[in-house]
């Protein structure tokens, strides 16, 4: 399927104003509908946009154009390009680490695995360009030179960008499955953190109170004995 040219709209905009091909024509090179090139030629699409000339950017030569509008048959054909544009990669490869700086990577890997131990081995790789057995090894404290190893952050040395650690991190925490209710740590209101302390009542305070008070009992008991038996004698002698 031949592929679209440079600016379709732009393109048709121009066939229409300075050539006789039909709607169908300019449709078909442009992948328009054909109903969008006569709204163009009618004026009531694509207001505003400049024409682009398709004989100019090596999309279409005149000799062509000329044989389409003596044909109506005939369709347009993009032209070869001279010049090979490189495909874009969308996956990404392993990072590129500079001789320099691949003696870091033990120490940037230890920061990591530190600081922020919820990212995965193959985060880890894509951040500064290791091995998985690399990691294994730093992390079981088995690498050949662990003994030296101290942790560095891996932007301060140049390994990666702050955005893409961060991207990274973040990605991680979503990942990462939310605490259970009894893992959570909440604090408390500060009602009861500003409480003063209460001392706790000991058992020997409890037994003395309660001693104390049957003995004032007692006390008021053999008052009022004695003043009834002083009041009965004072009775028999009158």
């Amino acid at each position: 399927m031949q592929e679209a040219p440079l600016m379709p709209k732009a393109t048709a905009v121009w066939l229409v104003e300075n050539t006789a091909l039909s709607f169908d024509q300019i449709a078909e090179f442009c992948k328009l509908h054909t109903l969008e090139v006569k709204a163009i030629a009618d004026g009531d699409s694509a207001q505003g946009i400049k024409g682009l000339d398709p004989i100019q950017t090596g999309q279409l030569t005149r000799e062509d154009i000329e044989r389409a509008e003596q044909d109506k048959n005939l369709r347009l054909k993009l032209a070869d390009r001279k010049v090979r544009v490189p495909e874009q990669k969308t996956k990404r490869g392993p990072r590129y680490t500079p001789v320099s700086r691949r003696q870091d990577r033990p120490n940037a890997i230890l920061w990591l695995l530190r600081n922020h131990a919820e990212l995965k081995d193959s985060q880890i790789m894509r951040l500064v360009g290791t091995t998985k057995s690399t990691i294994q090894s730093i992390r079981e404290r088995s690498h050949w030179n662990a003994a030296n190893l101290s942790p560095l952050d891996p932007v301060t040395l140049g390994l990666c960008s702050q955005i893409d650690l961060d991207m990274q991190v973040s990605k991680a925490a979503k990942e990462k499955p939310a605490p259970s209710d009894h893992e959570r740590v909440t604090l408390l209101p500060a009602s009861v953190t500003t409480a003063p302390e209460q001392e706790p009542v000991q058992e020997d305070s409890r037994v003395a109170a309660a001693s104390a008070k049957a003995q004032d009992d007692a006390d008021v008991a053999s008052v009022f004995a004695k003043l009834k038996k002083i009041g009965g004698t004072r009775t028999e002698e009158d």
